[in-house]
């Protein structure tokens, strides 16, 4: 999964294309739980570009979304928010390719 590295590049890959924005940090246990999967589930959704946002890299891009919890995930295509799995809550396998079906 690619990581994100400024705010420019949050900028053009969300105007360009599909892609699922996944804010995580390295010290949330949850984060981690997923981490084992992840990239199962990048190999079945081939349309979508994974992209890692570390929460406190990049602090006020959350404030700016409304993501308070991590791990969590928001889908942009062509510009346009998509869909959002938000909360501070542990994510299954299950939940998160249920996310991604329903975009």
């Amino acid at each position: 999964m690619e990581k994100l590295q400024s705010m420019e590049q949050f900028e053009e890959l969300k105007n360009t294309g599909k892609h699922i924005f996944m804010f995580s940090a390295d010290w949330c246990p949850d984060c981690r739980f997923i981490d084992s999967f992840l990239p199962e589930v990048e190999a079945d959704f081939p349309e979508f570009t994974f992209i890692y946002v570390d929460r406190d890299q990049f602090i006020d891009l959350c404030a700016e979304l409304d993501v308070y919890g991590i791990p969590s995930f928001v889908a942009f295509n062509e510009g346009k928010e998509t869909g959002r799995f938000v909360s501070k809550d542990r994510k299954t396998k299950e939940e998160i390719e249920s996310f991604i079906k329903g975009l």
